[in-house]
């Protein structure tokens, strides 16, 4: 291990949760939970990564207790867990232990698709994908199928207060039952186009209600959520936010133009209890605003006071979107991020394809061994 990654390896408290380390298990969708319930392939899978001292574990998106939580993707529709019921509680259960006889730590990330589901699809098909305004936001940019693009064309009705109330009391549900089974945190999904962040986007929320027009409104739902949640869980129990810019509608998609504009929209949502931001940007090191080269969890850490999580393009040459398409070799890039960590930006640091194509990624870090190389093959595998 080089001294400039010695750092990472401090702990880290996120209220009572003390992490051994500052290295994260970014959420990806796996998919391998016939009928939402996690077996033991997916307890195995997690397990791996805390035996090899990955501090803190995020799941894969888990779909909270809402008839319309998920369903057909941009990719499809697959095996994706859930967070209700007792099957799939059970599966979770054994998840959890095996996480933390290997003496890591685990959240699930409470997912719910919103405006991304596809209609007639899931285990309710009669139920229409959640809308805060029933548009799906801007098509000509939407990196997607054009077939996929086709189908969100056609609008559904925006959702009442009523049925916003559902979702939200779904989010709780799901977030006791973590608790109960368990789980160290929560980590909620509020990025990407996905449900929590449509109320955040002006493209996808025309409301004039207490759901949206200004940025503070347009807060307002994933403020009720995580309120919802405390009051369901412990008042020490961690929750964890992921906030992004981008959207799978369109990849140069802001939700806040100016730091000042971040500090509305985030602000209301770190004071109704949030613990930490995590920050999803395609790769770490992007600038966030003109004017300054912090990244967008530097910014998020400096107008909401909380501790947050960097992630984007770690380990690899390529970000996300473009491995699919371009040659990408694995490589060492810490120093850059321990840069930005000694300047303050963020707190933690997720680590995503890393850790699914070399679930012994963090060990080697500290070992000097050489990382395993990127492979699409790995996606369809629980390694």
């Amino acid at each position: 291990m080089s001294e400039k990654s010695d750092i990472l390896f401090s702990p880290f408290d996120i209220g009572p949760l003390r992490l051994t380390n500052r290295f994260v298990m970014s959420p990806m969708t796996r998919n391998f939970s016939p009928g939402g319930v996690p077996g033991e392939n997916v307890a195995a899978y997690y397990r791996r990564r805390a035996e090899a001292n990955v501090g803190l574990v995020i799941t894969e998106g888990v779909g909270v207790d809402h008839a319309s939580a998920l369903g057909a993707g941009t990719m499809g529709e697959h095996d994706t867990p859930v967070m209700h019921g007792e099957a799939a509680l059970a599966g979770w259960r054994r998840v959890v232990d095996g996480v933390h006889a290997a003496g890591g730590r685990i959240m699930p990330q409470l997912w719910h698709m919103g405006p991304i589901r596809l209609n007639g699809t899931g285990n309710a098909p009669e139920t229409l994908s959640a809308r805060p305004s029933g548009t799906w936001g801007p098509t000509d940019k939407a990196m997607v199928p054009s077939a996929y693009v086709d189908q969100m064309r056609a609008d559904t009705r925006p959702l009442t207060d009523s049925e916003i109330g559902d979702i939200i009391a779904g989010f709780a549900r799901s977030a006791a039952n973590a608790h109960a089974v368990g789980f160290d945190g929560v980590a909620l999904h509020g990025a990407h186009g996905y449900l929590i962040d449509s109320f955040l986007w002006p493209h996808t929320n025309r409301r004039d209600d207490r759901w949206g027009g200004d940025l503070v409104r347009r807060a307002t739902f994933a403020v009720e959520i995580v309120r919802a949640i405390r009051a369901a869980t412990a008042e020490d129990f961690p929750i964890m936010y992921r906030f992004s810019q981008w959207k799978i509608q369109d990849y140069g998609a802001r939700n806040a133009e100016t730091p000042a504009e971040l500090e509305m929209l985030l602000g209301p949502i770190a004071n109704a209890g949030v613990d930490i931001f995590d920050a999803s940007t395609r790769l770490f090191n992007a600038a966030a605003f003109e004017g300054s080269d912090m990244g967008l969890a530097g910014w998020v850490r400096k107008v909401t006071g909380r501790p947050t999580m960097t992630v984007g393009g770690i380990g690899f040459t390529k970000d996300l979107q473009s491995s699919f398409v371009e040659d990408t070799q694995a490589v060492n890039n810490l120093s850059m991020v321990v840069e930005r960590f000694e300047r303050g930006e963020f707190d933690l640091v997720a680590i995503g394809r890393a850790l699914l194509m070399d679930p012994q990624w963090v060990r080697k870090v500290q070992t000097g061994e050489p990382f395993s190389p990127f492979r699409l093959s790995a996606y369809a595998t629980l390694e």
